[in-house]
């Protein structure tokens, strides 16, 4: 995963946190707001989340074993479906705490324009990681929706990061207008209800990552124009007759499990059988390359109606 876009916007996102988190926490320490608090704790989350990211990516490239036949690829899913549970636990029930627990029990709070400054510094820095993603994301988006790139990527960093990032930049603009609006009427409640929207603004994001890596856990087909590009590949080869069957599977973004039994010339012998598999293969291979590992069934009569 080294070279790719989605390495790229996680090590954007992780140092964009990690400077993020560090300057919260100061204001933190300074205004006592559990805005910043929750913010600050938010951004810690994000980091580590990050930190799990760049390793599911490396874990994914160590070779297959008897064991793990089919490798490693889908480590990229499991590391990403963790990040959706520290997102709702480390960001959202923490934000949800400290929000209610001000409510209840609001105090004073000092040194409101650092907490300005330094959510204005956060919200640049977000800005710059969201930015990131979203370049990178462009790139394998073609032409779909956001929120359709989101659910059909089989490239989990991406929709991962750019998800963090956009709830970290709403968050920042809630925390901000909370400060504000405590400084302006000096009533610290105000910072109590925005602790408690960015809660609620993680645990609906959690909610969504964890749905959607889910979803790649359990094993998603290719995509329908990656399937009809090998139907019409497997179809154009001249000894197929038709497909009687056809099951694909994502093992990792780049990998695509293919199953598919096709019903080939009845006057082929065995040797023009194994050439006929060899030939689907790489008419497959060089319309969709993700298509590996790929196994033909042949047959050589029509199969009996259900």
């Amino acid at each position: 995963m080294a070279a790719t876009g989605g390495t790229r916007a996680v090590m954007a996102a992780l140092f964009a946190n990690l400077g993020i988190s560090v300057a919260k926490f100061v204001g933190f320490l300074i205004t006592r707001s559990s805005a910043m608090l929750a913010e600050s704790v938010h951004s810690v989350a994000d980091s580590a989340n990050q930190a799990l990211l760049l390793l599911g990516g490396r874990r994914s490239r160590r070779p297959a074993t008897t064991t793990h036949p089919f490798g490693y690829a889908r480590e990229r899913y499991f590391w990403s479906f963790v990040v959706s549970l520290v997102l709702f636990t480390l960001g959202s029930a923490f934000a949800l705490y400290e929000g209610i627990d001000k409510l209840r029990h609001p105090h004073e709070m000092t040194g409101l324009g650092w907490a300005i400054g330094i959510l204005m510094f956060g919200i640049v820095l977000e800005s710059w990681s969201f930015r990131t993603a979203v370049i990178e994301s462009n790139r394998l988006r073609a032409g779909s929706s956001w929120s359709q790139f989101v659910r059909r990527t089989k490239h989990p960093e991406l929709p991962v990061v750019l998800l963090e990032d956009l709830g970290a930049l709403i968050g920042l603009v809630i925390a901000l207008s909370a400060v504000t609006m405590t400084e302006v009427t000096g009533e610290s409640r105000w910072d109590g209800a925005g602790t408690l929207l960015i809660g609620l603004l993680l645990g609906v994001i959690a909610l969504v990552l964890a749905y959607e890596m889910k979803s790649l856990l359990i094993g998603e087909a290719a995509d329908p124009d990656d399937r009809q590009a090998i139907v019409e590949a497997i179809e154009s080869a001249p000894s197929v007759r038709r497909i009687i069957h056809l099951r694909t599977q994502h093992l990792g973004p780049e990998e695509i499990l293919v199953a598919v039994k096709v019903l080939f010339d009845s006057t082929l012998d065995t040797t023009g059988v194994a050439a006929a598999i060899d030939d689907v293969e790489a008419r497959v291979r060089a319309v969709v390359p993700a298509a590996h590992p790929m196994y033909v069934e042949p047959a050589l009569e029509e199969p009996p109606a259900d």
